[in-house]
């Protein structure tokens, strides 16, 4: 049994000084210690900081690289204005992102030119690199064949001999032969390119096959019709046509060949561009979700052909390179509704 002394708690002066002089040997080692607290979160937040910095250059060299390889994709689609004998041709992208799966390219083919509109599968970064591959393979093979259903099947088998991921495109290419004045095509998968005849009727060059990069053994038709004076191609990427506005609409084929028919008479650059502000201003306010692409060409009248260009001309430069679409103001949009 324990005493009642030793039970009893040390509550003389001794025990009530002991207590104080350790409660006070506590604090001043806290206050020892907030010097060295704030030093080392001081220098964590300086270490976040310098991170930062770090991933900020960084990322503003990936937007530098990403902004040179976008103008060397558009120095790749060329030439974006082109005049060929009666022949008058232009085409632009306009991408969501720097990069565009869609791509576009005029090519001599001999006597001939080459027509190409392409759109691969996906947008960014993984769109654009395939471009420059496909670009190089559809020259090829349309060098090698001048029947454009066998070079788009010849295309085709070379991307499927690819047995991991290939890049699934669609593709209508076309030799325009322009003493003939005849358009012999093949439509890979992309929407029907539009003949817009100047009678104001509309036809549409379906010929072709399935898009490229799905079956190895694909079988591909080719096309074949005239262009008469005052006719006119519109091939465009389903960016285009499947544009929507705010109330979900989409701007469709049949809107398409009106924007382009109510210009008529004008140039193919001024064509391209009207049709082009056409879809963005139906789109409004509403960011267009694909990459838009569009390709005229259009045959002139008889009055106005010029001389054909010797076959010499460089086709890897354009004569004029418009960077951006200029849409109508807003107010001028709502008077515009309004009449």
């Amino acid at each position: 049994m324990m005493t009642s002394a030793e039970r009893m708690p040390d509550i003389g002066p001794s025990g009530f000084g002991n207590r104080r002089e350790r409660e006070t040997k506590r604090e001043g080692n806290a206050s020892q210690g907030l010097p060295a607290t704030a030093k080392s979160l001081a220098g964590s937040i300086q270490s976040v900081r310098q991170e930062l910095d770090a991933v900020r250059r960084e990322q503003a060299k990936l937007q530098q690289a990403i902004y040179e390889a976008a103008q060397i994709q558009r120095k790749l689609c060329a030439p974006r204005e082109l005049v060929w004998g009666e022949y008058e041709i232009a085409g632009e992208i306009f991408p969501v992102r720097h990069l565009s799966g869609d791509f576009f390219k005029v090519m001599e083919l001999g006597s001939a030119l080459g027509l190409t509109v392409g759109d691969i599968a996906g947008k960014g970064l993984s769109a654009g690199i395939w471009q420059a591959h496909l670009m190089g393979l559809i020259q090829r093979c349309a060098r090698r064949h001048s029947d454009p259903a066998v070079a788009v099947a010849d295309v085709n088998g070379e991307l499927c001999q690819d047995q991991h991921e290939r890049p699934m495109t669609a593709l209508f290419f076309a030799r325009l032969d322009p003493q003939r004045n005849d358009l012999v095509y093949c439509n890979a998968g992309l929407p029907a390119p539009l003949l817009l005849r100047h009678n104001k009727t509309v036809e549409r060059l379906e010929k072709g096959g399935p898009m490229l990069g799905a079956l190895q053994e694909a079988a591909y038709d080719s096309g074949s019709v005239r262009l008469n004076p005052g006719d006119m191609l519109l091939a465009y990427s389903d960016g285009m046509t499947e544009c929507r506005n705010s109330e979900d609409e989409e701007f469709e084929m049949g809107r398409l060949s009106a924007a382009a028919n109510a210009v008529g008479g004008a140039n193919a650059n001024q064509v391209l561009f009207s049709t082009l502000g056409a879809v963005l201003d139906f789109a409004d306010a509403c960011s267009p979700e694909d990459d838009l692409t569009l390709l005229v060409v259009r045959r002139r009248a008889a009055a106005m052909t010029e001389q054909p260009s010797s076959p010499s001309t460089d086709f890897s430069v354009p004569r004029r390179g418009p960077t951006s679409v200029v849409r109508p103001k807003k107010a001028e949009r709502r008077g515009n509704r309004s009449k």
